[in-house]
């Protein structure tokens, strides 16, 4: 964890989203954050003093303002360093509406605090050193989170499941420099011999729980972020139909005329605990209508640029050249594909599908009953149950780019090893890779990297 770093001046924020509601937050941190609530704040009980109030204590007063009581405000109290950010902090929640709040919070900065920034209070908790950078931005990824999976891993790395992984690793490498900076600086000690085969393990398991972490970052990415997926297939084979399925209402048209859908239908949904963005694409089929021809052209593109495909095929016919053509498109990505109309007497060969697809699902998207059998085969295609939401994942490009870091020294380390070079090779492999990882928990990363971090955050957090 980084030093302590003491935080100049006391700042505030609303805390809240912008708009109507049922109250406001006002969050205040710093060490004259008392000093500002007393100011704007009364008490109802004149026995009480927020300058005297115990953390994890409440207070009900109101909120005043040039000497009038303004509004009913509750004062929560939190008292350094057992607070959000390791400082002396008070919320004071007001009647929700952005007049009140904005009031209150212009008070709270007439009497001595300045404004917050982006991340502020976060990157006030990060420097005081109550948490790691991973921590810091599973802050914004619970934030953001629009799938319960991707609330379950920003939670998880809030708690300290990533950072616990990497320290993990940290802690096997910095003995192993150790031993080895022992071993090659000091010949003339008693230090024991550290053989190449107990070193080799060492480094072997260090790069296989990195390993692990860099192998799991998509999937945790489509956890985090969802995906966008098109729907693709000939017409009349039940597009359509499917995405009205998936969504669970009549989000499309659909109609036994071959061209109804001419451009792009987009729904998000939630499917196997992940956020996906459909996009219901025309028919592929030779036409001469323009209209039509645009909006084929358009799920050509859906179909490029998506990270999962549900191609949709007619089981009740042969499939077509043009059907098998388009599933030679799907091969080699995360592809499902949908034999459609079970309710019918199935003709399709189900086989020529199976080498472009991995996983081959029959449906009659016309009943509810198999929306079960798609969610599953979306969960195989995406490779969901490999990626334990709590088990601690690489949220992002930054940290996945530090470990990339890590395990090519590592790997350079064990090449070194197995080479025959001296043992101080293998040592200057070892600090890299602990310096990348440094890096990625934070202890080490430089003021762009941390004020990159922080300026994606919201105000008030």
């Amino acid at each position: 964890m980084r030093a302590l770093v003491q935080q100049n001046g006391t700042i505030a924020a609303i805390a809240t989203p912008p708009g109507v509601g049922g109250i406001a937050v006002v969050r205040i941190s710093g060490s004259g954050a008392y000093s500002v609530a007393e100011a704007v704040f009364r008490p109802k009980n004149p026995n009480k003093s927020l300058r005297a109030a115990s953390g994890y204590t409440a207070l009900f007063g109101h909120f005043v303002e040039d000497g009038a009581l303004c509004d009913e405000v509750v004062a929560l109290c939190f008292r350094a360093p057992h607070s959000y950010t390791g400082e002396d902090v008070v919320e004071l929640s007001c009647h929700g509406g952005s007049a009140v709040s904005a009031r209150l919070l212009r008070a709270c900065c007439a009497a001595g605090a300045a404004p917050a920034g982006p991340g502020e209070f976060t990157k006030r908790a990060f420097l005081s050193g109550r948490i790691s950078l991973t921590q810091a931005e599973a802050v914004m990824d619970l934030i953001n989170a629009t799938s319960r999976q991707a609330a379950a891993a920003a939670a998880a790395a809030m708690e300290g499941a990533l950072y616990a992984k990497i320290k993990s690793v940290q802690e096997n490498l910095v003995s192993l420099a150790g031993h080895i900076a022992a071993y090659t600086d000091y010949p003339e000690e008693d230090v024991p011999e550290l053989s190449m085969g107990a070193l080799e393990a060492s480094l072997g398991c260090a790069k296989a729980a990195l390993d692990k972490l860099i192998a799991g970052y998509d999937a945790g990415a489509v956890l985090r972020r969802g995906v966008d997926t098109a729907i693709i297939g000939s017409p009349n084979v039940g597009k359509s139909t499917l995405l009205n399925l998936l969504s669970g209402f009549e989000r499309a048209i659909v109609t036994p005329v071959a061209g109804t859908t001419r451009d792009v239908v987009e729904q998000e949904i939630q499917l196997a605990g992940v956020r996906l963005l459909l996009a219901d694409t025309a028919g592929i089929r030779d036409t001469d209508d323009l209209v039509e021809a645009e909006g084929i052209r358009r799920s050509y593109r859906h179909l490029e640029r998506a990270g999962l495909v549900l191609a949709v095929f007619d089981g009740s016919a042969p499939l077509s050249p043009a059907d098998l053509s388009l599933a030679e498109k799907c091969a080699g990505r995360p592809a499902v594909a949908i034999l459609n109309k079970t309710d019918l007497p199935q003709q399709a060969d189900e086989e020529s599908l199976r080498p472009y697809f991995s996983t081959v699902v029959n449906i009659s998207a016309k009943d509810a009953a198999f929306l079960p059998a798609v969610e599953q085969a979306v969960t195989d295609a995406l490779h969901l149950a490999e990626a334990d939401p709590d088990a601690g994942l690489l949220a992002n490009e930054r940290q996945l780019a530090a470990a990339r870091t890590a395990q090519a020294a590592l790997a350079d380390a064990l090449e070194a090893v197995n080479g025959g070079y001296t043992l101080d090779a293998a040592g200057v492999c070892v600090d890299d890779a602990l310096h990348a990882l440094y890096e990625l928990t934070g202890e080490n990363a430089g003021d762009d990297v941390i004020d990159e971090v922080f300026s994606r955050f919201c105000v008030g957090k």
